[in-house]
């Protein structure tokens, strides 16, 4: 299990990585935008994510002689998403410091005006503007924070992916094991 987890979860960890430094000039750009590259970033994951599938049905296929369990599933998926999700923290962090610069800025700003914009009244307002000052402030000085909350963007997708991966490969009829030729 270990290598399918190393293997899978590493190839996923660098496509999701990949991603940050082939976006990062498009924000710069002004081609992509915090509206708009929010669906870049989930399609990434999706696709990327999409390795978890593959490693547990190699898993199954390989070293559990075609049958696997919902839990085993389960196991074998969370770990790949895990192993994912802190590669891509990991290229977040190097990003952050290269070819990101700003970013934090632009999102304060991004998250400014639509608190702007949703409040009901002043005083909501400012308390919200307020909160998301701080928030920015923590995750612009501390990258443990920042690397909590880079991990936490990508492992809700990946357990939702791992589930239902796990449901279907559980199931006998779904996808039989490749036979050799």
């Amino acid at each position: 299990m270990r290598k399918i987890v190393l293997v899978y979860g590493t190839i996923a960890g660098i496509v999701l990585g990949a991603m940050l430094f082939v976006t990062a000039p498009l924000f710069d750009s002004g081609v992509l935008n915090f509206d708009n590259g929010m669906y870049v970033g989930y399609a990434t994951m999706v696709v990327s994510l999409s390795l978890v599938f593959f490693g547990v049905k190699s898993y199954r296929d390989n070293q559990q002689k075609g049958r696997i369990t919902f839990w085993k599933a389960f196991q074998v998926g969370i770990f790949i998403c895990l192993l994912a999700s802190l590669l891509y923290a990991l290229s977040w962090e190097v990003a952050y410091h290269t070819v990101s610069k700003g970013f934090t800025e632009e999102m304060s700003v991004h998250y400014e005006r639509q608190i702007r914009k949703e409040a009901k009244s002043e005083a909501e307002m400012k308390k919200e503007l307020e909160s998301s000052k701080q928030l920015m402030e923590l995750y612009d000085r501390n990258p443990v924070v920042r690397f909590g909350f880079t991990v936490i963007e990508v492992l809700p997708v990946g357990v939702v992916i791992t589930l239902l991966t796990a449901l279907l490969l559980r199931r006998k009829n779904f996808l039989p094991p490749t036979q050799p030729a």
